[in-house]
């Protein structure tokens, strides 16, 4: 519980502040911290990131920058494709969920530590307003490349869908940040549906991932509110730094300790 706990601070911390990066920190987390195994962390951690995502989006409604027609053209593709990456991932063995898992927290560290906000985009008007219907073919098929990334890894998205956002897109770094908190939430419940009933979960496990989104909710609320007052770069390279180390850690424990995975 205590791990769940402090994993939660973390989580809840990135989903308020970035609208990205919890769920790449959770599933290490639920396996290798709670003891849970992969094919039940990737739910779990579904459904904390979920649920710290709507927390997250709470705060900014008052802010207006939320695109909504933004979210829903890059999450409504991403549906059927997350039950895709499901059914894929249940013929996968562990090992090698995780050895995969690893590599898009490699790639996820790397776009953290080098992506910028973006000034153009396929969604921006030559006014500086936002026209989805510009981008719908562009927003369609990175949604649908998220969604198969939730389903095979239980990933809400986020730290692929804020890139995309801001650099493909071109919404400014607070609008990218508001609408993939929409764009997670959409896509954790719908990864979350397709997996109900792959894996068992026990009320020891139960009672752990309840408190790991009720910490997650509660401090997703908290950096929510404080986000504007720090530098989203810099938080942003940081927070890239050490997935790169998490990536390599989890990468290490799949190849070199065979009791903790199975497959």
């Amino acid at each position: 519980m205590l791990a769940a706990i402090i994993s939660g601070v973390a989580v809840g911390t990135l989903m308020g502040l970035l609208g990205a990066g919890g769920s790449v920190l959770a599933v290490p987390a639920l396996v290798f911290g709670v003891g849970m195994s992969v094919h039940a962390a990737i739910p779990a951690s579904l459904a904390v990131v979920g649920a710290s995502a709507v927390a997250g989006i709470v705060p900014r409604l008052r802010q207006s920058r939320i695109r909504w027609g933004v979210a829903l053209a890059f999450a409504v593709p991403g549906l059927p494709a997350a039950y895709a990456g499901t059914a894929i991932g249940r013929q996968l063995p562990e090992r090698w969920l995780m050895l995969g898992f690893a590599a898009v927290m490699a790639v996820v560290a790397v776009r953290m530590l080098t992506s910028s906000s973006g000034g153009g985009g396929a969604c921006r008007t030559g006014t500086g307003g936002v026209d989805v219907r510009r981008c719908m073919p562009k927003a369609a098929a990175a949604g649908a490349a998220v969604g198969l990334l939730t389903g095979l890894f239980g990933v809400g998205g986020g730290f692929a869908v804020v890139p995309a956002l801001t650099l493909l897109l071109g919404l400014d770094a607070a609008e990218a940040v508001a609408t993939s908190l929409v764009v997670v939430a959409l896509n954790s419940a719908s990864g979350l549906s397709a997996h109900l009933g792959a894996a068992p979960v026990d009320g020891a496990d139960a009672a752990v991932i309840a408190g790991f989104a009720a910490t997650a909710v509660a401090t997703s609320l908290v950096a929510g509110r404080l986000s504007r007052r720090i530098a989203a770069d810099r938080l942003r390279r940081a927070f890239g730094a050490a997935v790169l180390a998490v990536a390599a850690g989890t990468a290490a424990a799949a190849v070199w300790a065979p009791g903790l995975l199975a497959g």
